[in-house]
């Protein structure tokens, strides 16, 4: 379970509302003012889950006298019909908040469930599944916490918290070691990483002091002989296209890390429904 949530989740959760209710919600004004109603969302699907502050929050906003008890945590495996949490209040509140509290749930336990997929392939390796910057718009730091919900390792959150000095920074700054040394300039107190393509730019890394070398597209084989040359001066890190197929085997090179952009960039949402009982109270 992660340490903390992420400090935006009323922000992010406004804008998500103000996006599928504009000025008002005209189906739900159909209901009785004073009409009640219980809920409860059910899994569909075996699944890590993910988003219950989200959930929460969305329903807090819409109406603050709708009450959610949940019989699972960030981070658990609900298996498939299981209850995830029951519901009662106002039934104006609960209809309007339906979509957007399940998109949140659904989504971010997505992210949850193919992070410990991957985690669950490498166990047994010393290697840690990272996630990237290749997130959803707006929801990078509800999707990063989803990651860590399922058990793999965030990398930076953005430009402003890493150094990865990639292709296009090398050609600008004239070489590996040139882009290296303005890096240690800032000094900016985080770990340098160098993208390397060729064995002659992961020599050029190492010798320039790098921290991290992000092995770009590299063969099973060229991962092996880079752990072998590399020989512990540096952390190393697996990278491009990298999916459950090949996951094991690039674990048992011997790489430190393995970034996976599909964790948030290919979201497939997790199967949920929520079910309502209306009354008069």
């Amino acid at each position: 379970m992660p340490a903390s949530l992420p400090s935006d989740i009323s922000v992010t959760v406004s804008r998500a509302l103000a996006e599928d209710i504009g000025t008002g919600d005209l189906t739900a004004a159909l209901v009785p003012e004073h009409s009640q109603a219980k809920g409860r969302v059910i899994s569909r699907q075996d699944a890590v889950i993910c988003g219950s502050a989200w959930f929460d929050e969305v329903f807090r906003q819409v109406d603050d006298r709708i009450h959610i008890h949940w019989e699972v945590k960030d981070g658990d495996i609900a298996h498939k019909d299981k209850v995830l949490c029951r519901l009662e209040g106002p039934a104006r509140g609960l209809l309007t908040g339906e979509r957007s509290a399940l998109n949140f749930l659904q989504t971010l336990s997505g992210t949850a469930t193919v992070a410990r997929r991957y985690v669950e392939a490498v166990r047994g390796t010393r290697a840690t599944i990272l996630d990237t910057r290749k997130t959803l718009p707006g929801l990078r730091t509800a999707q990063k916490y989803a990651v860590r919900c399922g058990g793999a390792s965030n990398y930076r959150m953005g430009l402003y918290d890493g150094i990865l000095i990639k292709e296009n920074h090398i050609m600008a700054a004239g070489s590996i070691a040139a882009a290296v040394r303005a890096a240690r300039d800032q000094q900016a107190q985080v770990p340098v990483e160098v993208e390397v393509e060729t064995f002659e730019q992961l020599g050029e890394a190492l010798d320039a002091g790098a921290d991290i070398l992000l092995l770009d597209n590299f063969d099973i084989p060229g991962m092996r002989e880079a752990v072998r040359i590399n020989a512990g001066r540096a952390k190393l890190e697996a990278s491009g296209g990298i999916d459950m197929t090949q996951i094991k085997a690039v674990a048992e090179t011997g790489v430190d890390y393995i970034s996976i952009g599909s964790l948030t960039k290919h979201v497939q949402a997790v199967d949920l429904s929520l079910r309502f009982e209306f009354g008069e109270h």
